[in-house]
């Protein structure tokens, strides 16, 4: 009995040795296994260094444009319609002939006018000379008084006719003028109103054609009205430049200046009306087009700069995470002046030189192991204009 005792104790102690042993053995692997796979798993990023370079404080937004002058053309006498020297948008320049109006009745008033002062012309000789007879004769008394002062005032009405003659001759060459109509300034012409053989009058609404400047051109649009102090430092040191770019077209940035500032914010909008001057040489501006206008009011030389794919948000504000000589990660905060393109110029505690991550910031926290698969490509130059993006400001 004592014997079968026994033997129990020994195997019941055996099957407990061996159970912890095992128990041992599982344990110890399981407490290695969460360092081993923190290990193995290092989490894949693609990273970019910190940059510092010259970055433009610009502002977009929408502009209309303008034509530098437009003028209506019309007549400014009645009559009929003799001659047509333009197309519809033909270019002209100024001073070119436009229009002739039939000047038959002007060239007549023209020499009735010179008629009626050339007899006035032969009365006055005459009258003078009559002046000139009385003279010696009044001074000895050969003559009335009356007599004499008649001749004289003979002259003078004659002399004033005259003027009234020159005058009237004068009045008749400026309508003789008006029959001839003129491009009062270089452009574009629009669709002629009125052919040959039409009437015309002075009176009418409708003009005969419309003439557009369009070298130099404006284009208008409007900014913030915060932004007036920063426009008003730029223009007081040289020219701030401008681009307009038409939406959906092939055509080249077209470069300009601020050439206007409104004398006063729109207490509608709160906003500040400019206009920018384009030469327009080429004539892709066009009036009443819309164009994406670019300001740019000033250039940071040493701005720092990061991709945007590397400035994550979250309700404390914007970070990015920083990638340590360990090749840990830690997450720094940021703060964002602005946005270039595919670049955000930032101020914060970062400096040239930095690796921030620019892809797989999901999987993310501070000291988490990393391994560098890729280096994000470079942005272009922020000052060039396919990296111009407005300020918001």
């Amino acid at each position: 009995m004592r014997a079968r005792l026994l033997l129990t104790v020994v195997v019941v102690a055996a099957l407990g040795g061996g159970g912890f042993f095992l128990y041992s053995q599982q344990h110890g692997r399981a407490a290695q296994a969460p360092a081993a796979d923190r290990a193995a798993k290092a989490v894949p990023v693609t990273v970019t260094a910190v940059e510092q370079k010259p970055a433009p404080l610009q502002i977009r937004t929408v502009g209309r444009v303008q034509t530098l002058a437009s003028v209506a053309v019309r007549s400014r006498i009645d009559g009929l319609i003799a001659n047509v020297a333009v197309t519809d948008g033909q270019e002209v320049k100024a001073g070119d002939e436009l229009f002739r109006i039939d000047d038959r009745e002007a060239q007549a008033a023209l020499k009735l006018a010179q008629a009626n002062l050339g007899k006035d012309q032969a009365s006055l000789s005459n009258a003078k000379r009559q002046v000139d007879r009385l003279t010696p004769l009044a001074a000895k008394n050969f003559t009335t008084k009356q007599d004499y002062d008649a001749a004289t005032t003979l002259v003078e009405t004659l002399q004033a006719t005259m003027a009234a003659n020159q005058a009237a001759i004068d009045a008749a060459k400026v309508t003789l003028s008006y029959t001839v109509i003129r491009a009062p300034i270089s452009g574009r012409i629009g669709t002629v109103a009125l052919k040959l053989g039409n009437s015309v009058r002075a009176a009418d609404s409708t003009p005969l054609v419309t003439i557009n400047q369009l070298q130099p051109i404006l284009v208008a649009f409007s900014i913030p009205q915060e932004s007036m102090g920063e426009l008003q430092r730029a223009l007081a040191v040289g020219k701030v430049p401008v681009t307009a770019t038409i939406p959906d077209s092939t055509v080249p940035v077209q470069q300009g200046e601020v050439s206007y500032v409104e004398n006063a914010i729109d207490p509608a909008t709160n906003t500040l009306s400019v206009k920018a001057q384009f030469p327009n040489t080429d004539e892709f501006l066009w009036p009443s087009q819309f164009v994406n206008v670019v300001m740019t009011i000033r250039v940071d030389p040493n701005a720092i700069v990061v991709p945007a794919a590397a400035i994550q948000l979250n309700q404390d504000g914007s970070y990015a995470w920083l990638v340590k000589p360990d090749a840990t990660v830690e997450m720094r905060r940021v703060k964002v002046a602005r946005q270039i393109g595919n670049e955000m110029v930032i101020e914060g505690d970062l400096k040239p030189g930095d690796q921030v991550v620019t892809e797989g910031q999901l999987r993310l926290e501070n000291g988490t192991k990393v391994e560098v698969t890729g280096t994000a490509a470079p942005e272009a130059d922020a000052t060039t204009p396919s990296t111009s993006v407005s300020v918001g400001q």
